[in-house]
This record gives structure tokens, C-alpha cells and sequence, in this order.
């Protein structure tokens, strides 16, 4: 708890790891984006606080959207794309969980994984989940860190591809 003006209140590392835990996933990782962006906090510091590291309940969430990489969406934007739904469940036809989307655009059933720092930990359940995926009839684009700094014009014309 910190006090402001006098008041009690959460502190923003706080505040955010609650919103992960309680909160729909795009208004913790809208408050994510905007803490970063007027550079409140930084990642590192995100992700090392007492509050918010590994093992707290909500912080897996947080990781997650942290690792998301606003950039991909930013990116999405910039290409004059339609705006994906951001993490969403998603079922095969009897309702049987298959995953949860990283960015999911319904009318082309196209999945966007965006594949972080901690994507080869979690390989084998990766791959077995796109299985399940293509199985069920959803298409599937892969992007790395490297292909959205890197090449952000592929990136954009694949995801063009694949809507058109």
C-alpha cells in the first residue's frame, strides 16, 4: 500500500497484477500499454516486483500480456487491419476447450500467436494445442519477436493474406 494525497491506495505494479487476476484480459493489458507508455514502469520492473513475480496468483496473466508485445497489435493498426479480439477462449463444435488466443479474428477463424521468450518451455503443449486447432478448423499464423521488429511488412502482408 502506498498513500496518495493522504489516502491509502494500491501501488501501479499492484493495481495491474489485480486487474490480471480480476479484470477482462484486454483492460489489464490496456493498463499494461498505458504504464509503459508513460513510462510509469518498464517491463523488467513489471515483472520483478514482489507483487507481480513469478508464482503470485494473476501474474501468469501478466506475463502473458506483458509478453504479448503491444508491438504486434501496434503493428496490426499501423497495416490498416481490422483489430483482433485478444484473448479468447476458444472451443471446438461440441464446446470442448481447445485454448486461448493470443489475437483471434472470428470471420476468418485465424488464430495470431504471438511466440515469446518463453515459447520453447512450452513447446510440446504448443504444438499439441495447434493440433487440436487445425483439427477443428481454425487457421493458425505464428509470429516471433524478431519477425514483428524485423519484419514488420511480411508480418503485415500475411496477416493481409490470410483476411482477404
Amino acid at each position: 500500500m502506498i498513500e496518495i494525497r493522504g489516502l491509502p491506495a494500491t501501488t501501479l505494479h499492484r493495481t495491474i497484477r489485480d486487474l490480471c487476476l480480476f479484470g477482462a484480459p484486454l483492460d489489464a493489458l490496456i493498463a499494461i500499454d498505458m504504464a509503459l507508455q508513460k513510462r510509469r514502469t518498464d517491463k523488467s520492473r513489471l515483472l520483478s516486483d514482489a507483487v507481480t513475480r513469478k508464482g503470485r496468483r494473476g501474474s501468469a496473466r501478466l506475463r502473458r500480456l506483458v509478453e504479448l508485445e503491444t508491438r504486434l497489435r501496434w503493428l496490426i493498426f499501423n497495416a490498416g487491419l481490422p483489430r483482433p479480439e485478444v484473448q479468447v477462449d476458444l472451443h471446438d463444435a461440441e464446446g470442448g476447450f481447445l485454448g486461448r488466443a493470443d489475437l483471434y479474428y472470428p470471420a476468418a477463424r485465424l488464430v495470431v500467436e504471438f511466440d515469446g521468450g518463453n515459447h520453447r518451455e512450452r513447446l510440446v503443449s504448443d504444438d499439441r494445442r495447434q493440433n487440436l486447432l487445425i483439427g477443428a478448423g481454425f487457421r493458425i499464423l505464428r509470429f516471433t519477436a524478431g519477425d514483428v521488429h524485423s519484419r514488420p511488412g511480411i508480418v503485415a502482408a500475411q496477416l493481409r493474406g490470410s483476411l482477404a
